[in-house]
Order: C-alpha cells, then sequence, then structure tokens
C-alpha cells in the first residue's frame, strides 16, 4: 500500500525541490525517496522508474513555463506578445535556474505514456510561441522556424544568466531589452 500522502504527483514535488536545490543531476530515486523519507523501491508505487520521474518532472516543468508565458501574453498581441513572451521565459529560467536545467533531459521513447504526455506539454509552449508569432504573419514552416529561433535567443540568455555567464557592468535587463529589439526586428525583415 501508498504511503499515506505520498502519490506521483507528490514524487514530483519532491523531485522538483531537489533538482532546486542541486540542477538535474541530483535527481535520483535514492534522494527522493530520502527527502520523502520512504525506502527507495517504495517509489515504484508512484512511478516507474527514474527514466519516467525525469519525464514526469519534464512535463511539469513545461506546463509551468506554459502557464507563465501564457498569463504574460494573454491579451496581447504583436510586438507586446513576444516582449511579455520573452520576458515570462527568461524570468522562468533565472528563478528556476535547477528545474530548468531538468526540463532538457531526454526521454525514454519506452516510456509511452509520460512520453506523449511531455509531447503535449512542449506542444503547449510552442503553441503559444506561435501564437504571440501570428502578428508577423508567418506560416506553416516559416513559424516554426521563427519560433526555433525565439526560443533560442531566449533560452541562451537566460541560461548564461542564471549560471553568472555575464560578468560586464552593464545592467542585464539593458542587453536583454536589445536581445528583444533585434528579435522582433529580424520578425520585421523579409528573408
Amino acid at each position: 500500500m501508498p504511503r499515506a500522502g505520498l502519490s506521483p504527483d507528490a514524487v514530483v514535488d519532491v523531485a522538483l525541490d531537489l533538482v532546486d536545490e542541486g540542477g538535474a543531476g541530483a535527481l535520483t530515486l535514492a534522494a527522493v525517496a530520502g527527502r520523502a523519507g520512504v525506502a527507495t523501491p517504495s517509489l515504484y508505487k508512484h512511478v516507474r522508474n527514474l527514466t519516467e520521474l525525469r519525464a514526469l518532472v519534464s512535463i511539469r516543468i513545461m506546463d509551468e513555463i506554459s502557464d507563465r508565458a501564457g498569463e504574460a501574453v494573454l491579451g496581447r498581441s504583436g510586438d507586446d506578445a513576444l516582449r511579455a513572451l520573452m520576458k515570462a521565459y527568461r524570468s522562468y529560467v533565472v528563478d528556476h535556474p535547477g528545474r530548468y536545467s531538468a526540463m532538457m533531459q531526454e526521454a525514454d521513447p519506452g516510456v509511452v505514456e509520460s512520453g506523449r504526455r511531455r509531447i503535449e506539454a512542449g506542444q503547449r509552449l510552442v503553441d503559444i510561441m506561435l501564437a504571440a508569432l501570428r502578428a508577423y504573419g508567418l506560416e506553416g514552416g516559416e513559424a516554426i522556424h521563427a519560433a526555433r529561433s525565439l526560443r533560442s535567443a531566449a533560452h541562451g540568455f537566460a541560461v548564461l544568466e542564471a549560471a553568472g555567464g555575464f560578468g560586464l557592468p552593464e545592467k542585464l535587463d539593458e542587453s536583454y531589452e536589445l536581445l528583444i529589439h533585434m528579435v522582433i526586428s529580424g520578425l520585421r525583415t523579409p528573408r
């Protein structure tokens, strides 16, 4: 019988606490079990293995980013939506660098259900990006290329910032505003 209060969601909560403290490398079944106050085999009542737990953690993180991005762009369009989306993405990464690093782990294609859910969670974030890009008249493959570029720009800056990679005295907010301006200008310039 599963321990009272322990569920797959509770196991993910514990796992997120661990990655908040120590990054993706801190996520082990033994560490989760120790934090939850159970023996490691007890976790198998809630998750099949570490791979499934990583997938569930990734899904939760993608959902959190999508929630933050969705709230940021709600009621906005064009440049305002794109600016809000990029700021929301950056703030999530900077606020939760350990979580964000745990999202980037590869999924196990053999874990069908969590793999499907992970694809759905990722698609939700992509859909928010595509909606923010709609005002630029991009469709099909062009919209996907733009969404990839947008994510790469926000990801790269935020990961560098969270890791302390910007040591010069210029203000990071000003640098990020320039990056947003460059992305918007690039979207407005025909290829």
